[in-house]
């Protein structure tokens, strides 16, 4: 049976950024604090832990004084840092360039309809790391929608400023705009007043057609990712739309040998959060099957 890694999967830059920054501290010291999960996989976070790296929550983040705090690459909102100036915090800071360039769009928009009016709209999962990054940049204001029921939130009759969460589907973005575009024609019947934002990270839009072939090139796919991972999620919806034999693990003890009883071929893929060397295990783990 062939076994193939995609090797167009694993960490995106900015997450392989963030793991090097917390690797690097963890060099010169003993512990180091991360401002929630470095990254939404369980199984890198469990080997960060056991070189020091403490997770910990924004309450507990309130509470920590002249020591040092890694900032993830999904970003944070204002009050985070006026925290850091507050309680003395040496920040190591891994946004990733991807969320800082759409936070500061995002604050500059804001600013102008403070003035004109309007409402910034976000494709995003609400309570998400980088969403509530992006909140932040609003003052709260903004409206985060997910699907056409959320859009009940929206007042047609004022302008709309349309961004998207960086790891959202770029499909799924279209789909809500022309969802947008729909209600405003019913309303004020035009679309003048939509203004919308390409801020979907390339290297997320980028993998979708070359997952849905690698998908395809193969009997089985086994695609791996933490639960929490919301660009997980959505990659893992193209693997199966493009075959029915996708399956979801997050270790490799998740892994069913009758999944590949009839397969010549596997392809293992995995999210922008998902370390290569689990693919590695996962793939080590179908090979010593047996099949």
């Amino acid at each position: 049976m062939k076994i193939e890694i995609d090797t167009s999967s694993g960490f995106c830059f900015g997450v392989t950024n963030a793991i090097e920054m917390a690797e690097e501290a963890l060099n010169n010291q003993k512990t180091l604090y991360c401002l929630g999960d470095i990254v939404h996989n369980n199984e890198e976070v469990k080997r960060l832990e056991s070189l020091g790296l403490i997770s910990i929550n924004h309450e507990q983040y309130k509470n920590l004084k002249d020591t040092t705090v890694l900032i993830r690459a999904h970003g944070e909102p204002p009050g985070t840092y006026e925290i850091t100036r507050k309680n003395n915090i040496h920040l190591i800071d891994a946004t990733c360039p991807v969320v800082i360039r759409l936070q500061e769009r995002i604050k500059s928009v804001s600013n102008k309809i403070r003035e004109t009016g309007g409402q910034i709209v976000i494709f995003g999962k609400h309570g998400h790391a980088e969403v509530v990054g992006l909140m932040g940049q609003t003052g709260d204001t903004a409206i985060v929608v997910m699907n056409a029921d959320d859009l009940n939130q929206i007042d047609f009759t004022w302008s709309v400023h349309l961004f998207s969460q960086t790891t959202r589907d770029y499909g799924a973005y279209n789909r809500l705009k022309k969802q947008i575009e729909n209600r405003m024609m019913r309303v004020v019947g035009h679309t003048d007043n939509l203004v919308v934002y390409d801020t979907i990270c390339p290297r997320v839009s980028g993998r979708e057609p070359d997952l849905a072939k690698f998908a395809l090139e193969h009997d089985v796919i086994i695609f791996v990712s933490g639960k929490k991972s919301s660009n997980g999620k959505m990659l893992f919806d193209v693997c199966k739309l493009n075959n029915e034999f996708s399956y979801f693990v997050s270790t490799p003890d998740e892994i069913h040998e009758q999944w590949f009883s009839n397969a010549d071929s596997v392809g293992v893929s995995g999210a922008t959060s998902t370390p290569k060397w689990l693919m590695q295990q996962v793939a080590e783990k179908i090979k010593n099957t047996g099949l």
